[in-house]
């Protein structure tokens, strides 16, 4: 795992080194083991920051070259890059046992279509010399983050937004149409866009052609049909289960992969507590597991240790626990929002931000359950979708999930920030509305896995534990899997209130106790209920001279919010004061906007 960066100039330009290596300072928690620059191409500048996890050694270092000329930086972790080595060992010889040499080698076999052959979390940055052309790719589920903003001349890539704006010379103003998505969808900014109007993201499953001239073309290569296969058309629920358990383990053995010790985010929820039971049928005793917990508030309770504790014991993991007072976690804010490539309101960002410094000490990678709730329809709003007629997806999905109508927005924003037209709604009706999808929930499950979901939970993930340094990785995210759940029956997942399908196969695995409850998550009291000193924090962020001179939201609306500062939440459950004041703490936070 690691941090990328480069600049690609146009039309006999050449590519300057001092943006990256800006770009590179900026991402040094993403890889503070070694650094590399290549510019010997005079057009293209690539930058690499390392963490160590496969092949330790120097040789392992990046940016890396071969006989042929090509050029590499890279993010990410290829699973199967010993098979894919034993397949290539005939035609190449190899100098390392990394898998960015497998990827090199890859390519130089199957050129475009050597992403096919990679299982894996990728962000790919690959230089021809023969074809004169440079391709960016990124992973099927948009696990590993790439960032680009078009500069007059020449584009600029990094694995972070906040690396891109210090390269220099990025727009760095607001986009209504972000802005439009932010505050419909609990802060979700769906690829291309991003909150800022010069930096883009390629999307989840694409590779981006980029040519000499300057021109440029995307093309996704990976997308499930959410339909029924027929040649599963004879397969009972058992055999929907078995299958689901083989590929779930199979997904756990990959991610096992590492030159250095693999341990657990353990909420004590279904899917973490999954992983450490398959985890310990392939072997791993004395496994390291993590949870934290925070004081209450509001009436919630702060932790789930009596169910990670459960676990612990069930499968003899070295389990440590987390808790952070009230008092601990106000100041910790701060460095989550500096460690967020975009603002991300969701309550437990500062959990894991604060978890993964703790890991940090121990381990550098870590399996956790990221995925498994948009893949098994694992939300509350799932559940109207169950029973919904295809044509209704938008209406049904839009009741349960839409933080603020667009009427709504006309109340909230200034008159200059607010879109003419519904454009978060014309999104949301144009991915529901693709052939593809048999049902409501099909349609809604594609919509949550391929759009929104890799700017959260995925997006938080990534950008968490790769500030202290940490490589985290989501079984439920092997595509292998994800296909597979795209063609099971929907109402195997969303029976037994969501992930219906995940509970059976718990039931033989794991404690009743942990199958047989309310829904988990990492909770945040002091974050859904506002209390002192957050309150007087949220105040300062949207008082804050740079929040009048920006003049997003009308005062009237947000001194009603501040009057009660608990009174309006999300159809999730958010509170919707902490939202905006979230978006103005990180605006303020990178000096953006």
């Amino acid at each position: 795992m690691c941090g990328i960066a480069g600049e690609i100039a146009f039309n006999g330009k050449t590519a300057s080194r001092e943006p990256v290596l800006a770009m590179m300072g900026a991402m040094t928690s993403r890889g503070p083991d070694g650094r590399g620059i290549w510019d010997d191409a005079g057009w293209v500048a690539l930058g690499h920051q390392r963490l160590s996890i496969i092949d330790l050694s120097s040789a392992g270092a990046q940016p890396m070259l071969d006989d042929g000329g090509l050029a590499l930086t890279f993010n990410g972790c290829i699973y199967n890059y010993r098979d894919l080595r034993r397949e290539l060992e005939p035609e190449f010889t190899f100098r390392t046992t990394s898998d960015t040499e497998v990827i090199l080698k890859a390519y130089r076999k199957w050129g475009d279509d050597f992403v096919h052959h990679l299982v894996g979390m990728f962000a790919i940055a690959l230089f021809d010399p023969r074809r004169q052309e440079v391709l960016l790719v990124r992973d099927r589920l948009g696990i590993k983050p790439v960032y680009v903003s078009h500069l007059p001349g020449k584009l600029r890539f990094a694995s972070t937004l906040p690396a891109l704006v210090a390269s220099g010379g990025v727009d760095t103003s607001l986009d209504e149409v972000a802005l439009h998505h932010y505050l419909s969808w609990h802060s979700i900014v769906p690829a291309p866009r991003t909150i800022l109007r010069g930096v883009q993201k390629l999307p989840a499953a694409t590779i981006r052609t980029v040519r000499a001239d300057g021109t440029w073309q995307d093309r996704e290569y990976w997308r499930p049909d959410y339909t029924r296969d027929a040649s599963r058309s004879g397969w009972s629920a058992a055999d929907w289960q078995d299958a689901v358990r083989d590929a779930l383990r199979t997904a756990v053995r990959r991610r096992m992969v590492a030159d250095v010790p693999v341990g657990v985010l353990l909420s004590g929820g279904l899917d973490s507590s999954l992983l450490v039971a398959l985890l310990a049928e392939e072997g791993q005793h004395g496994l390291s597991t993590f949870s934290i917990g925070f004081d209450g508030a509001g009436g919630d309770a702060g932790n789930e240790f009596a169910y990670s504790d459960l676990v612990a014991r069930e499968f003899g993991t070295r389990h440590e626990r987390l808790h952070v007072s009230t008092s601990e976690f106000a100041p910790s804010i701060d460095g989550a929002v500096g460690a967020m490539s975009e603002p991300m309101a969701s309550h437990d960002v500062t959990a894991f931000h604060l978890l993964c410094r703790t890991v940090s000490e121990q381990v550098k990678v870590v399996q956790c359950g990221q995925g498994a709730d948009e893949v098994f329809a694992g939300y509350a709003y799932h559940q109207p979708l169950a029973s919904a007629g295809r044509r209704d997806a938008l209406r049904t999905f839009s009741a349960s999930f839409v933080d603020h109508s667009h009427e709504d927005l006309m109340g909230i924003l200034e008159p200059e920030w607010f879109c003419g037209s519904d454009v978060s709604r014309k999104v949301l009706a144009a991915h529901l509305e693709t052939p593809g999808a048999d049902t409501a929930l099909d349609a809604v499950l594609r919509l949550d896995t391929h759009l929104l979901m890799v700017d959260d939970p995925v997006k938080r993930l990534d950008n968490m534990s790769m500030a202290w340094g940490i490589e985290a990785r989501v079984p439920f995210l092997d595509h292998e899997l994800v296909e597979l759940a795209a063609a099971c029956p929907p109402g195997l997942k969303a029976s037994q209130d969501g992930k219906g399908i995940l509970k059976d196969l718990g039931r033989q695995m794991l404690p009743a106790a942990i199958i047989d409850r309310p829904k988990g998550y990492f909770p945040v009291p002091a974050l859904r209920h506002l209390e002192e000193p957050f309150i007087s924090m949220v105040r300062d962020a949207l008082h804050a001279p740079e929040a009048k001179q920006r003049g997003l939201f009308r005062p009237a609306y947000i001194d009603g919010l501040l009057a009660d500062p608990n009174i309006q939440r999300t159809p999730v459950n958010s509170n919707v004061l902490w939202q905006f004041a979230l978006l103005e703490m990180w605006l303020q936070r990178h000096r953006v906007g």
